[in-house]
C-alpha cells in the first residue's frame, strides 16, 4: 500500500507542491473539456453546411493562421507582462467567442463564412494563450516539477478529449447542435475563477525580458544557435505540419469511411484522448530527462500506429486503433515539449514556448488544407496513413542526427544553457 501511496505522489508530484498549480488543474479540467466539446461539434457543423474535406481543412487554417503569422510575437509579450492576466483576459475572449457561435446555432442563421470568422478570431487568441500558458507553468511550480505539471497538465488536455469527444456526440444527438457550444462558453468559468483565486505571493517569479527593440529575433537566433533546441525543434516541425491534423482527418474518416455521424466523430476522438491521457500519465510518472533518442522513437512508433489506424476497416477496429496513436502522440508531444522547457533559459523561456507553439498549432494552417485536400481526392485512409509514414521519417532523421552528434544525447538542463550562452 505504501508502495501505491509513494507512486501516486511521484505522479502528482507538482500538485503536492503548489496550491496554484491544484487551482489551475481544476480550472483547466472544466474548461478544456468545454474545448472539445467544442471542436467535435464544430467538425460536425462544417460538415453539416459544406460536406467537404477542403471546407474542414480551411477552417483549420483560418483557426492555426494567426498563431503562425503572430505567435512567436506573443511570446514576447509572454516573456514582459503579467502571464496570470494575459491568461484572465485570454480566456474571456476564448468565452465570448463560444457564445456567439452558439447564438449563431441555435438561431438556425449560422452560414460557413461566419464560422471561418470566429475560427479566425479564435485563433488571434490562440496565438497569445498556448505559450503564456506554457510558461506560466515554471510559475507555478519552480523549475524542479516542470516535467510533471507539463504532464499532468497534457493528461487534463488530453483526458478532457475523451469527455469532450462524446459529450459532444451525446448532447449533438440529444438536444442539437447548439447545445456544445453553450457549454463550452460557461466551462470557461472554472478556470477564470481559479486563475483569479490565485496566491500571488506563491508564484515562483521569472526574470523578465526588458522591452527593446529585436526581441522576436533574439529569441529566433537564440534557437538556432543552439543544437539541443534545432534539432527537435525540425523534427516537430515535420510531424506537426502533416500528422497532428486530427481535426480534418477524423471526422473525414467517420464521415466517410464508416458513414458515420456526430456520434461517431465524438467517439473516435474519445479514442485517441483515451490513449494521449494514459500516455500522459505514464509520462508523469517518470523521472528521467528527455533526449533526442526518446523524441526520435516515440516519432517513429507514433506513425507507425497511425498508418495501422489509417487502414482499419470497420468503425469498431478504427475506434481501438485510435487508442495506441493517442498514447504515442503524447509520448512525443510531452517529450518535444519538456526538451524545450528544460534546455530553455527563464528569459528567453515564453519567446521559445511562442515558437513551439506556432510549429504545434500554427503549422495546422498549412497542414490542415493539405490534409483535407488529399483526404479529398485520395480518400481519409490514405491521408492517415501518408501523414503516418511523415512521422516516422522525421524519427528516422532524429536517430541520424543523434548519431552524428558529438555531444551528449541527454539534454543538459537550463542553467546549463545559460552558462554556455
Amino acid at each position: 500500500m505504501s508502495r501505491l501511496a509513494d507512486e501516486m505522489r511521484k505522479t502528482f508530484a507538482s500538485m503536492h507542491v503548489s496550491r496554484n498549480f491544484r487551482l489551475f488543474f481544476v480550472g483547466q479540467l472544466i474548461s478544456v473539456t468545454g474545448t472539445w466539446v467544442n471542436w467535435t461539434a464544430g467538425a460536425v457543423l462544417v460538415l453539416e453546411l459544406t460536406d467537404s474535406g477542403v471546407a474542414l481543412g480551411i477552417e483549420a487554417a483560418l483557426l492555426f493562421l494567426p498563431v503562425l503569422l503572430f505567435g512567436v510575437y506573443a511570446g514576447s509579450l509572454a516573456d514582459r507582462f503579467d502571464k496570470r492576466r494575459i491568461l484572465v483576459w485570454s480566456n474571456a475572449g476564448y468565452a465570448l467567442l463560444a457564445a456567439l457561435q452558439f447564438t449563431l446555432v441555435a438561431t438556425g442563421v449560422v452560414e460557413i463564412w461566419m464560422v471561418f470568422v470566429i475560427a479566425f478570431l479564435t485563433g488571434l487568441i490562440l496565438a497569445i494563450e498556448p505559450p503564456t500558458r506554457q510558461s506560466f507553468y515554471v510559475e507555478l511550480v519552480g523549475e524542479e516539477h516542470i516535467t510533471n505539471a507539463i504532464s499532468l497538465n497534457s493528461a487534463v488536455f488530453t483526458g478532457t478529449r475523451v469527455l469532450g469527444g462524446a459529450i459532444a456526440g451525446t448532447m449533438i444527438d440529444t438536444f442539437g447542435l447548439w447545445s456544445p457550444f453553450l457549454l463550452d462558453a460557461i466551462s470557461y468559468v472554472g478556470v477564470i475563477a481559479a486563475l483569479l483565486a490565485m496566491r500571488i505571493h506563491e508564484l515562483h517569479p521569472q526574470r523578465k525580458a526588458e522591452r527593446e527593440p529585436g526581441l522576436v529575433r533574439a529569441g529566433l537566433r537564440y534557437v538556432w544557435s543552439s543544437r539541443e533546441l534545432r534539432v527537435p525543434l525540425v523534427v516537430m516541425a515535420l510531424v506537426y505540419l502533416f500528422t497532428f491534423n486530427f481535426s480534418v482527418v477524423i471526422p473525414l474518416q467517420a464521415h466517410r469511411t464508416y458513414r458515420g455521424s456526430g456520434m461517431e466523430i465524438g467517439w473516435l476522438y474519445a479514442a485517441l484522448g483515451l490513449g494521449a491521457f494514459l500516455g500522459a500519465i505514464a509520462m508523469a510518472n517518470r523521472q528521467t530527462e528527455p533526449t533526442l533518442r526518446r523524441l526520435a522513437g516515440f516519432s517513429i512508433a507514433f506513425g507507425a500506429f497511425l498508418a495501422v489506424a489509417g487502414w482499419a476497416p470497420t468503425f469498431v477496429v478504427g475506434l481501438i486503433a485510435m487508442v495506441p496513436v493517442g498514447y504515442a502522440s503524447m509520448l512525443f508531444a510531452i517529450t518535444a515539449n519538456s526538451t524545450l522547457q528544460r534546455f530553455t533559459r527563464a528569459d528567453m523561456r515564453g519567446r521559445v514556448m511562442a515558437l513551439y507553439t506556432t510549429i504545434f498549432l500554427g503549422s495546422s494552417a498549412i497542414g490542415g488544407p493539405i490534409a483535407g485536400w488529399v483526404a479529398e481526392f485520395w480518400g481519409a485512409p490514405e491521408a492517415i496513413v501518408a501523414s503516418g509514414a511523415i512521422a516516422a521519417g522525421a524519427g528516422l532523421f532524429a536517430v541520424r542526427a543523434r548519431d552524428t552528434a558529438t555531444a551528449s544525447t541527454e539534454i543538459p538542463t537550463a542553467d546549463t544553457a545559460a552558462r554556455s550562452a
